[in-house]
C-alpha cells in the first residue's frame, strides 16, 4: 500500500501546497482585520485551493509526460510518468477524481460564503472556480497549452495573487477593497519567482522539448536578472502597503520574512549551474509562506 501510495504524493508535489494557500491566508487576515470571519469559509477555501493545485500538478505530469517534456535531459525531481511508476491511463484518472473534488468543495465554499442569497455572486465564483480548472488543465495539456507559450508567469500572478487575495476577501465581505491590490500584487510576483526559478533550472530541457517558458524567451543572464526584480519588487510593493495602511506596529512583522528573501536574492545571483536552482525552490516557496503568514498576523494582532 506504501508503495503504491508514494508515487502519487511525489505527484503531487506536496511542497507546492503552502505557496498555494498563501492568498487565502492573507485575504483572510484582511477580512478579519475588517470584522469578516466564517470558519467554515476559511476551511472550504483552504481546500478548494489545494486541490486545485493538486490538480495543477497531477496535470502538469500528465502534459510533460505524453509530450516527452519529462525525460533524462530534465534536472529536477523525476516525474511519476517519467518514472514509470504511474501511467498516463492512471493519471488521467487521478485528475478525473481530483476534479470531482474540486468541484464538491468549490460548492461547499460558496454555499458557506453566500448561501441561497447572492445567487449573481455565487454564479460568478462558480465561472471562476471552472476557469480555475481550465486553466490548471491547460497549462501543459492540449495542442497548444499556454505553459509552452510564455504566458504561465501571467497565469500564477493572476490566480497565486490577485485572484487568491482579492477572492478569498470578497467570499468573507462580499465587497471588495483597495487594502487588497498591493499584498495581491507582492503575493502574485512572489509566486511568479517560483515559477521563474523552476524554469530556469529547466531552460535546456525545455529548450529541446520545445517548451518556450519565459526563461527560455530570456535566456539564463536575463531571466536570473527578471527573477531578481521579481523578488526585490515585491518586497518594495509590501513595504509601500505597510507604510500607507499603517494601524499598529505588529504591521511590519512581515518584514522578518526578508532576511531569507535577501539572502535568496544574493544566493541567486552567485548561481552558475542550473541545477543549482533546484535547492532554491523550496527556499522561496517556505519564505514566500513565511511572508503570508507573519503579513496577516499583522493584521489580526492589534
Amino acid at each position: 500500500m506504501k508503495d503504491k501510495i508514494k508515487p502519487w504524493l511525489s505527484a503531487m508535489r506536496l511542497r507546492t501546497l503552502p505557496l498555494s494557500v498563501s492568498g487565502i491566508i492573507i485575504g483572510t487576515s484582511l477580512a478579519y482585520y475588517n470584522g469578516f470571519f466564517n470558519v467554515w469559509v476559511f476551511v472550504f477555501a483552504i481546500l478548494t485551493t489545494i486541490s486545485l493545485q493538486v490538480l495543477s500538478n497531477l496535470a502538469n505530469d500528465y502534459g510533460d509526460g505524453i509530450k516527452g517534456t519529462d525525460n533524462e535531459d530534465r534536472i529536477g525531481p523525476q516525474r511519476a510518468i517519467q518514472s514509470g511508476e504511474i501511467t498516463p491511463h492512471q493519471m488521467f484518472e487521478g485528475i478525473k477524481i481530483n476534479i470531482l473534488l474540486v468541484i464538491l468543495f468549490t460548492f461547499l465554499l460558496i454555499w458557506n460564503a453566500f448561501g441561497s442569497s447572492n445567487v449573481l455572486y455565487a454564479f460568478l465564483f462558480l465561472g471562476l472556480g471552472a476557469v480555475a480548472v481550465y486553466s490548471a488543465m491547460s497549462y501543459t495539456i492540449g495542442d497548444s497549452p499556454y505553459g509552452y507559450r510564455a504566458l504561465g508567469d501571467i497565469y500564477v500572478f493572476v490566480f497565486f495573487g490577485i485572484v487568491s487575495v482579492v477572492g478569498s476577501y470578497f467570499l468573507y465581505t462580499i465587497r471588495l477593497d483597495h487594502v487588497l491590490v498591493l499584498p495581491a500584487i507582492s503575493l502574485g510576483l512572489l509566486s511568479v519567482g517560483v515559477l521563474n526559478l523552476n524554469n530556469m533550472r529547466d531552460i535546456e530541457s525545455d529548450k529541446k522539448s520545445s517548451k518556450i517558458t519565459l526563461a527560455v524567451k530570456l535566456g539564463s543572464n536575463k531571466a536570473k536578472q527578471y527573477h531578481i526584480f521579481l523578488v526585490t519588487a515585491a518586497m518594495v510593493v509590501s513595504i509601500v502597503f505597510s507604510i500607507l495602511y499603517y494601524s499598529s506596529p505588529y504591521n511590519f512583522i512581515f518584514y522578518i520574512a526578508f532576511i531569507p528573501l535577501f539572502r535568496h536574492i544574493v544566493t541567486i545571483s552567485k548561481i552558475t549551474e542550473p541545477k543549482q536552482y533546484d535547492g532554491q525552490l523550496k527556499v522561496l516557496a517556505l519564505s514566500t509562506f513565511l511572508f503570508a503568514i507573519l503579513l496577516a498576523l499583522g493584521q489580526v494582532i492589534y
